[in-house]
């Protein structure tokens, strides 16, 4: 399956400023595949060393004895029985299980910045070691803060589902916005049929690989059961203490029933009887840095740039994957196949994949709240400006863009919905079809993911 972050990494491997670089991402995303399967066999063709430091124990063992990339790189060498060069690609996994290596990076930037590193790895086991450092700790390491180039990897957006699912929609799609033009009814409607479709299967690799293979629903519903379950499994691992898991386990398991609310804030007394939202900063900590939850803060109602947090703002969590919120909702897959159902099927579950492709091209989640129950699911900035952002399933009504417009200037609005692309110039309002929702979250971003 093509991973759009591959042009990433050889655009990374193309700079001659590049450094070490770290891929982040949630566990069952596909990074060893991308990296090792894909890049490296594609760019480095018998020319590149993989470790697994989960497995590799005798590397592991030297690696925390030193820092020293030479040394390093004359082990491996000689364990491995490669000559290792400046045109051969490193790569190691599960650096959290080897802390010392992450410190090597720097010094692998320093004096060793030609050969070519990457290293894959929990971001939230590395920062709970991390934290365990001190005189007599044989964890503590050094992050190699500026020395590194970092990647974050997502589950499968719905721009990559439709290049390898339907690579001619894709094309028609991505011409039609250039172009701002509708599809045609009859391409309109396949194109929402696949969106529907991605809805229930969602970005995880292997759910999504076992429904292209298969075309069976039921089948990459049930690897879809086992991946939710390792992300619960994953929580007992690496916290603080026993509250902290079955809190971090509470709020991922009633994300759906948060936003299933007509106040979609998060409430802590959801979750535990009487507590407080500071009560669950740990765990929430724990589910962002694990990138299995995403978090989208609320803004005033003069909303100005640039977006940034607000001290005890209120917030909202997103699940990472839709195909997660799918399966965490226990709503019947016909809903998502059948025509004369799927108008049922509530307005959150194209709130959570807005928010999942905003995520993937690098567009910080805010959202708007006015008096009463006027809100914008998003507000993104370019260039400066705001652009409020209404996500609906259908045609809706636009009060909550009037009262938006009471306190904000704007020069664009928009509306996700099942609507084909068009643009009301009365109303500075530019509806985008929830399949191009990609598209716009590309031109939010508008950079790459890898830090140069």
């Amino acid at each position: 399956m093509k991973r759009l972050a591959i042009d990433n990494l050889e655009k990374w491997n193309r700079n001659p400023r590049r450094k070490p670089l770290m891929v982040w991402g949630a566990r069952q995303v596909g990074k060893t595949y991308l990296i090792r399967d894909q890049f490296a066999k594609e760019y480095f063709p018998d020319r590149y060393v993989y470790v697994d430091f989960a497995l590799d124990r005798d590397i592991r063992e030297f690696c925390m004895s030193t820092v020293d990339p030479g040394k390093i790189i004359q082990f491996i060498s000689a364990v491995r029985g490669v000559a290792i060069r400046s045109d051969t690609l490193l790569i190691f996994d599960e650096i959290q299980e080897c802390p010392a290596i992450i410190t090597a990076l720097k010094y692998f930037c320093q004096d060793y910045r030609e050969y070519p590193v990457i290293a894959t790895g929990s971001m939230v086991r590395i920062k709970l070691k991390r934290r365990k450092r001190g005189p007599g700790k044989a964890e503590s390491f050094l992050f190699p803060v500026g020395k590194i180039d970092e990647l974050t990897l997502y589950p499968v957006s719905f721009e990559e589902y439709l290049l390898n699912k339907n690579p001619q929609q894709y094309e028609m799609i991505t011409e039609s916005w250039q172009k701002k033009e509708p599809l045609a009814p009859a391409y309109h409607d396949l194109a929402m049929n696949l969106l529907y479709s991605y809805l229930l299967v969602g970005g995880m690799p292997e759910a999504l690989q076992t429904f292209m293979d298969t075309g069976d629903y039921h089948e990459s519903r049930i690897v879809l059961q086992g991946l939710y379950n390792n992300y619960l499994s994953d929580m007992e691992l690496y916290q603080a203490s026993p509250e902290s898991v079955l809190r971090s386990k509470a709020i991922f398991s009633q994300i759906y029933s948060e936003l299933n609310k007509e106040n979609k804030d998060f409430r802590a007394s959801l979750v535990e009887e009487k507590a407080r939202t500071r009560d669950m900063e740990t765990p929430i900590d724990w589910l962002t840095t694990a990138c299995v939850v995403q978090q989208s803060w609320q803004t005033a109602e003069h909303v100005t740039a640039p977006l940034r947090k607000e001290d005890n703002a209120a917030f909202r969590l997103y699940l990472n994957d839709i195909g997660m919120f799918t399966y965490q909702s226990r709503e019947n897959a016909a809903t998502f196949l059948l025509k004369d159902k799927k108008n049922m099927l509530s307005g959150i579950f194209f709130e959570n994949y807005v928010a999942n492709e905003l995520t993937a091209y690098g567009v910080p989640l805010f959202y708007w709240k006015g008096k009463k129950s006027a809100e914008m699911e998003f507000v993104a900035e370019l260039s400066g400006r705001m652009i409020p952002i209404d996500v609906k399933r259908g045609r809706g009504k636009l009060n909550s863009l009037k009262a938006f417009r009471d306190h904000n200037v704007f020069d664009t609005a928009v509306k996700i919905s099942d609507q084909p692309l068009g643009y009301a110039e009365e109303l500075k309002l530019l509806t985008v079809p929830l399949y191009g929702a990609f598209l716009l979250a590309k031109e939010l971003g508008q950079c790459s993911q890898v830090s140069i």
